[in-house]
């Protein structure tokens, strides 16, 4: 199945992908003590509190069923590393005055730095596709069913959660089976075998599954599980794995965080590192 044609960029979607990366940097801030985290919360800019309120309310479990069935079996079409990476370009708004960076940009910005502090390439293959699942706002897909912190499904919500108020509009909170500890899981059943709230981490890592090893994978589903990695939440669903991985993935946020500059990358003179980088863990295509 080939790939849906954008003709236009979705009406400000780059602007509200700004506003929740900006959101999250400062949010996540090294440094920043818990009573101003607290504070810049409850002063949040109302558009990202408005993203979360949308996407509190409509990540249930069934609707993350059925976004895994829509997109978890890679109908997309075949398209190269590169191709995804044009394609998301497309989301950059030419009258956004706050950055003159494409996406590409801001992949390589982040690929680039963790390349700088000697990390293997795998890594830096990770930092240049982490955000790559992002194509699904140009497959009509929300924002708030796109970006933002992920979480489980299917078991209560965890209070570490970003804006926890608002799932109170949630038809999982008061479920019988969703809303207990445990809901429709095992005691440490391995956070393989638990559905996140859908989005472009989860996508990114369906996508990747067949070429990249275990950690890298771990970075792509979880990077943005910020209830887990940042305040230890779900510790009663990990199992040895998990905390394994959870020191990459760590490994991996301040990249993702912290990565973004002033200075553009110049991609003339980084593609051909980048093309042999693509083709050591890549075919030509893969699926979408």
């Amino acid at each position: 199945m080939a790939a849906t044609a954008i003709t236009s960029v979705p009406q400000g979607a780059h602007d509200e992908m700004e506003q929740w990366e900006e959101f999250l940097v400062g949010r996540y801030k090294e440094g920043k003590s818990e009573q101003e985290f607290r504070q810049y919360d409850a002063e949040a800019n109302p558009g990202v509190a408005e993203f979360y309120r949308l996407n509190h309310q409509h990540q249930t479990f069934d609707y993350v069923q059925q976004k895994e069935k829509e997109y978890f079996s890679l109908n997309k079409g075949k398209k190269s590393i590169w191709q995804a990476a044009e394609f998301l370009n497309t989301l950059v708004d030419d009258s956004d005055p706050d950055t003159d960076l494409t996406q590409i940009e801001h992949l390589l910005q982040t690929s680039e730095a963790i390349r700088r502090d000697g990390h293997p390439r795998w890594f830096v293959l990770t930092g240049f596709i982490h955000d790559l699942g992002k194509v699904l706002c140009l497959w009509g897909e929300p924002q708030w069913g796109v970006v933002g912190d992920t979480f489980p499904v299917g078991c209560a919500y965890s209070n570490q959660i970003v804006f926890p108020e608002y799932f109170k509009a949630n038809l999982d909170l008061n479920h019988p089976v969703y809303s207990t500890k445990y809901g429709i899981y095992e005691p440490n059943c391995g956070l393989d075998n638990v559905h996140m709230s859908f989005g472009h981490d989860g996508y990114i890592y369906e996508v990747m599954k067949p070429y990249l090893p275990q950690p890298a994978l771990a970075m792509l589903r979880y990077h943005s599980f910020y209830a887990w990695h940042r305040h230890d939440a779900y510790q009663h669903l990990m199992n040895d794995h998990d905390r394994e991985m959870l020191e990459w993935v760590r490994k991996f946020n301040p990249y993702d965080l912290y990565s973004k500059g002033h200075t553009k990358p110049d991609f003339k003179q980084l593609k051909p590192y980048y093309d042999d980088l693509f083709a050591e863990f890549f075919p030509a295509e893969i699926d979408w």
